[in-house]
């Protein structure tokens, strides 16, 4: 049978191995994304951590006059 201009193939019915291949693949690719997220948060959230333990090193390191200009400093409209 051949297609004309405006006409679809009906899809072609899927057996219950096809399926549950499916099923399977998509489970271990589900899997796959969650454990990739999961290193990415966690590679995420330990360099936050890293960044913030350095700022308020520097923070506490500052000198008391440094950080007395830096709060006094106002902008002049």
């Amino acid at each position: 049978m051949t297609k004309t201009p405006g006409q679809f193939e009906p899809p072609k019915p899927i057996t219950k191995a096809e399926r549950a291949a499916r099923k399977a693949f998509r489970q271990v690719d589900a899997g796959k994304a969650m454990t990739e997220h999961e290193i990415a948060q966690s590679a995420f959230s330990s360099n936050r951590e890293r960044l913030k333990a350095m700022r308020q090193k520097r923070e506490t390191t500052e000198t008391p006059v440094a950080a007395k200009k830096a709060k006094t400093k106002k902008k002049v409209p």
